[in-house]
């Protein structure tokens, strides 16, 4: 009975703690305000009366999403905990549990678990008589295989060391295509030198480009007995890191067995042993010495261990190497994956791969439909040669290479203008780097969107050498981790065909795009950026002279900075932005991706034109001091002659402070000095006797607006749209706003929106030049200006008399 209560507090404390992890909701009391001070407070102090259990886990969860409420941002897709992953985690608690049971019962408890997972796991993916090492790290199995065969093939390692293996140097063989840092991490585990480690490369004319060359392997071996090494062990995949293919391990076992070297296998497609159906390729990792499993992230399981099963048939060689143990407590690492595998059972964990292949098959067969898709693992067309048996036998010799690809359940597609998805898959060779830059950076922008519109398909960006930027769907890695099913698919594959006709048509204008900015040459530049996903970039330069190159660098920041931010307020679906985060080039305009009604002249003209009259504006701006201190020179000047005149018209008597008021108050004197107004938008100074004649200031004519394109815009037609465009583009591509809808907000990436947030609509303001809107500026400062010249020139001429001898004094 205490076991049983014990269990059942275990089992409580679990879901109490899943509860509270699992709430996306905070407790009342913790406010905002609270939770930003606690931010700013790490490290803290160590309670001294300590808290409970509840406490410790709302920190646990504020710690999680703390990051997600600072920044503002949607929580990212996590991964779906379910009933099984509570079996999974309780493992984890009855491991620490059992672990304190006395030695006897343990060693018991410990000796089944293990002995269980092993047998179902061989049993499961067809391994027959073989054993299993259970491991957090998934490549510590290949370190303990590889010190198993040392062990093997050097007879005095165990009382010489590493002294017995510089009579003959061992070598470790791995693919080109294989894990990044796999062979440095198993040489630095085992204490080899790099030079024991060959790298194999891949095909270059048969076959998948992500296959080991079997007969360079043959070679390379053959040399390295030859220089008096000895070949250990080869690391094949089953399932490629990048492309998911799988190598042709029925030649490399053969040539294995061959040189008495041992064969590990590992990769993804290693899951579909579990299957009734199974391509050759992958059957024969069954014969393999070794291999790699991780059902934890196939089956949806988290801190589930990763299992290496291995035939070897002496134990004494096992436990040197470390791949058994003789502490009970290290055999419990095999617990959360033994109630696993019993809550989900033999048809339970068939079904979940399955279902995992069956999404793969399902978006294969979708992209298929699609142009200017282009999928890996489609057969080549062969081209016409002479002799029809001798084109027989070349495509049957194709097909036999690339079978094992279709049949992976790693899809792989990249965007490809112009070529269909029968058109060859893989090698982008027919492409210049320009080109094969510029799609890479098209993929890369397709990958970024249809992870923002379609989380829950789990599809990601991979850069493979050959075939360049591609976007990857795993589903044996990713679909029961985000609960993927096949209306996901169906969602992907939709907003797949909305992206397509954007990139294809923001393609064909980039060079239409670049002759008109060259057409606006000097006043426009093309700037050749290569990795930017869009119509392309472009910088207005000014046109003054005599210019030093600090204060034209100025000058091209502030135009530029100024002339971005009026095209983000047009009314358009265009994006402007910056450009990348950490791009080369400074103080430009990167244009987004555009539809296929867009009137690429018409917005290049724009922004020729802003630019044009943000630069003179700023030109009559900087030039305004100048001006003004002209004027008002000038109206003292005139002043100051006024005032003379005043002088001889009214005589010295008049000046005297005593004479001239008693002259004043029997014979006044009625003043002469006309007024000046300045006119800033004219540069000249007027009289004022107009103004007080008809008591209202009389303004010149001010210039007639100029619309932006002299092309007429129907009501709610936004900017850049050729006539007779309707609203359907927009509706084609509006997800894509949505999506991004956040990334708009300060500064954008290469991977912004199509559509931003439409603004209201405002047709009649939009038509109107920059260069009326600075009209209107200077207008206004002509009627500032001109009523402190005014006002100045009035003071004066009302100044009692007394006052003007003095003023006529100095």
């Amino acid at each position: 009975m205490m076991v049983d209560s014990t269990f059942a507090q275990v089992g409580k404390n679990l879901s109490e703690a899943m509860r509270i992890l699992g709430d996306g909701q905070r407790e009342p009391e913790a406010g905002p305000e609270k939770w930003r001070f606690s931010r700013a407070s790490i490290p803290g102090p160590l309670h001294g009366d300590g808290q409970d259990v509840a406490t410790v886990l709302h920190l646990v969860h504020n710690l999680i999403h703390d990051e997600e409420e600072e920044e503002d941002k949607p929580s990212q897709q996590m991964q779906n905990v379910g009933e099984q992953g509570h079996i999974a985690l309780l493992g984890h608690s009855l491991a620490a549990y059992i672990s304190v049971l006395d030695r006897e019962r343990l060693r018991k408890l410990t000796t089944r678990i293990l002995s269980d997972t092993t047998l179902w796991l061989c049993r499961l993916f067809s391994y027959e008589n073989g054993s299993a090492y259970f491991h957090e790290d998934d490549r510590d199995g290949l370190v303990k295989v590889s010190r198993l065969v040392i062990n093997a093939r050097y007879e005095e390692y165990a009382s010489e060391g590493y002294a017995v293996l510089s009579s003959k140097q061992p070598v470790i063989y791995q693919s080109a295509s294989g894990r990044p840092g796999l062979g440095q991490h198993l040489c630095s585990q085992l204490g080899l030198p790099l030079s024991s480690l060959c790298t194999v490369p891949c095909n270059t004319i048969f076959g998948s480009q992500h296959q080991m060359d079997v007969a360079l392997l043959d070679k390379l071996i053959k040399e390295d007995i030859e220089a008096g090494k000895l070949p250990l062990l080869l690391i094949a995949n089953a399932g490629t890191p990048g492309a998911g293919h799988t190598d042709k391990l029925a030649r490399l076992k053969d040539l294995c067995d061959q040189y008495s070297m041992w064969l590990h296998v590992e990769g993804v497609n290693l899951a579909t042993l579990a299957l009734s159906q199974v391509s050759s390729a992958i059957m024969t990792a069954t014969r393999s010495d070794s291999m790699t499993l991780t059902p934890g992230q196939w089956l949806g399981l988290p801190a589930v261990t990763a299992v290496t099963l291995y035939r070897h048939e002496d134990p004494a060689m096992s436990l040197a190497a470390g791949l058994t143990s003789s502490q009970p407590v290290a055999r419990l690492r095999a617990l959360p994956l033994w109630l696993s595998l019993q809550y989900l059972g033999h048809n339970g964990i068939v079904q979940k791969i399955r279902h995992a292949t069956a999404l793969s098959q399902q978006l294969l067969q979708k992209l298929k439909a699609m142009a200017s898709i282009k999928t890996s693992g489609v057969v080549s067309p062969i081209p016409p040669i002479s002799g029809a048996s001798l084109r027989d036998v070349l495509g049957s010799l194709m097909l036999s290479f690339v079978e094992d690809e279709v049949s992976s359940p790693v899809v792989l597609f990249k965007f490809s203008q112009g070529m269909s998805a029968a058109s060859s898959g893989g090698s982008v060779e027919g492409y210049c780097a320009e080109e094969k830059e510029v799609l890479d950076a098209f993929n890369r922008w397709l990958g970024e969107q249809l992870v923002q519109l379609v989380p829950t398909s789990g599809v990601d960006v991979v850069e493979l050498e050959d075939e360049g930027t591609c976007v990857r769907f795993s589903p044996l890695l990713t679909a029961a981790v985000l609960g993927t099913q096949q209306e996901n698919i169906e969602h992907l594959a939709g907003k797949l065909s909305e992206l397509l006709p954007v990139m294809c048509t923001t393609m064909c204008l980039r060079q239409d795009f670049r002759e008109e900015t060259h057409r606006h040459s000097p006043s426009l530049t093309f700037i050749e950026e290569l990795s930017w996903p869009g119509l392309g970039a472009v910088r207005y330069e000014p046109q003054a002279e005599g210019m030093d190159e600090s204060r034209r660098k100025q000058e091209l920041e502030n135009i530029n900075t100024e002339l971005l931010k009026k095209l983000q307020e047009l009314d358009t679906d265009i994006i402007f932005s910056t450009g990348p985060e950490f791009g080369t080039e400074e103080h430009c305009i990167f244009v987004g991706m555009v539809t296929e009604d867009v009137d690429v002249s018409e917005l290049v003209d724009t922004v020729a034109a802003l630019g044009r009259d943000i630069e003179e504006s700023g030109r009559l701006l900087e030039n305004m001091t100048e001006v003004v201190r002209k004027g008002i020179l000038e109206a003292e000047l005139q002043l100051q002659k006024a005032n003379e005149e005043k002088l001889m018209e009214e005589g010295m008597l008049r000046q005297l402070p005593l004479v001239g008021s008693v002259l004043n108050w029997f014979s006044p004197f009625e003043s002469s000095i006309k007024g000046r107004t300045f006119n800033l938008a004219a540069g000249s100074l007027d009289s004022t006797e107009g103004t007080y004649s008809t008591k209202a200031q009389a303004g010149r004519p001010s210039q007639q607006e100029t619309p932006i394109s002299s092309s007429k815009k129907h009501p709610g037609q936004r900017l850049f749209r050729r006539s007779g465009a309707g609203s359907d583009s927009f509706s084609e591509t509006s997800s894509i706003g949505q999506a991004e809808e956040a990334t708009r907000e300060g500064s954008i990436t290469p991977s912004s929106c199509i559509h931003p947030p439409p603004s209201p609509p405002a047709p009649e303001e939009d038509s109107h030049t920059a260069r009326d809107v600075v009209a209107e500026e200077i207008q206004e400062s002509s009627v500032q200006v001109h009523t402190q010249v005014e006002e100045e020139e009035t003071s004066e001429e009302r100044q009692p008399e007394g006052q003007e001898v003095e003023q006529s004094g100095r």
